[in-house]
């Protein structure tokens, strides 16, 4: 087994080190300070680096302005940038892009992905559904209207919806077809209200009253949605994983320069045994990313479809961040809690991906079935 990540890879992280080196977790107010979001809109700033960087289109062909790698190249973008608390639709935007690249039409790509390469074009999902519980595909429904679509329905909680250019919806068909539709941020029957993450990010609810969408902005290939799905969970989990790295470097400096009857704290059994256990989190959250990771990149064959690797790394990115950043605050004391700290804003992203598109419970669940549905052994 061969752990060693490409040229390619490792300058695509290289640069993202570099470039996330200046961003302030702290950058923003505080959610524990402020009644509503955080902010208006996400870090523009930044967005425009990561374009000048080519680090917005890490997955996109050559011909379509992209550097032609795969998910694990973005996965460890995404570790960096949240190790940061970076604040951009990095993983949205790049999964939609790469959905588009991979099941859209020709005409599709050639409309929309060399502008989302070069960051002109800002891509969400749609991907919570109506409750975080249900499947999001059967929260809308699509029907065919002449050469167009119409869609109805609700979809909660979706990352950046105000401020996308374009919002990714998947929805059901009367035959239990999922399909995919592209629809502008701004569009007839299409209302979009405030909602607010458990960080202090801006969210948005969709609602759908007979929303009319051209064919042509329709993927309806099967399949399209499962794939995506899975890939903005493995990213979520690099984030979770970069979430995690970050609280747990915070602890190890904190607990190294922090004295109690004249030594470290981080010299004392209880603090050293704790911190060890988060470190084996970590590894087994790092381990069962790259391997879901990997199966989404090569189609490798396995004894689970590639979902049920992409489940066992979700069910350790929800628990084992969670643990970290408890840890982290029990380690801290009360300095943990204050507001001018950043690790309370830790605390907070970690418990936002701990339950984004669904916490542990419900990937045990689904884990579960395709264990009943593929017998081992």
């Amino acid at each position: 087994m061969d752990f060693t990540f490409t040229e390619e890879q490792q300058a695509a992280v290289e640069a993202a080190k570099a470039l996330f080196a200046s961003v302030a977790p702290d950058g923003v107010p505080s959610p524990a300070l402020v009644p509503g979001a955080v902010a208006e809109d996400f870090d523009r700033a930044l967005w425009a680096k990561l374009a000048g960087s080519d680090l917005l289109s890490l997955l996109l062909d050559p011909e379509h302005g992209g550097a032609g790698l795969d998910a694990i190249a973005l996965c460890l973008v995404l570790r960096e940038s949240a190790k940061k608390l970076a604040r951009v639709p990095l993983l949205e935007s790049s999964a939609a892009a790469y959905a588009v690249q991979t099941y859209g039409s020709e005409e599709l790509k050639q409309r929309i992905l060399p502008m989302a390469a070069r960051g002109e074009l800002v891509l969400t999902v749609a991907a919570n559904g109506r409750s975080g519980h249900d499947p999001a595909e059967l929260s809308v429904t699509a029907r065919q209207d002449g050469d167009g679509w119409l869609l109805n329905g609700t979809q909660t909680a979706v990352p950046w919806a105000q401020n996308a250019d374009l919002i990714v919806v998947p929805a059901h068909t009367s035959a239990g077809q999922a399909v995919l539709a592209l629809i502008p941020r701004v569009h007839e029957g299409l209302t979009v209200a405030d909602q607010v993450s458990t960080n202090g990010e801006r969210l948005g609810e969709l609602s759908l009253n007979s929303v009319r969408i051209g064919g042509a902005d329709v993927i309806e290939t099967d399949g399209a949605w499962d794939w995506l799905r899975d890939l903005l969970a493995t990213g979520t989990c690099a984030l979770a994983l970069g979430v995690g790295e970050g609280v747990l470097s915070m602890t190890s400096e904190y607990t190294s320069k922090r004295e109690q009857f004249g030594f470290p704290v981080a010299t004392f059994q209880a603090v050293a045994v704790q911190a060890a256990d988060r470190y084996i989190d970590l590894r087994a959250m790092e381990v069962t990313l790259w391997q879901a990771a990997w199966r989404i990149s090569t189609s490798a064959s396995g004894a689970l479809p590639a979902t049920g690797d992409v489940a066992v790394a979700k069910i350790w990115a929800s628990d084992g961040v969670r643990r970290v950043v408890q840890t982290a605050q029990h380690l801290h004391g009360g300095f943990g809690s204050d507001t001018d700290y950043p690790l309370h804003r830790y605390h907070a992203w970690a418990k936002q991906l701990e339950l984004s598109l669904g916490p542990a419970a419900a990937h045990e669940q689904a884990l579960g079935d395709l264990l009943a549905a593929h017998p081992l052994g």
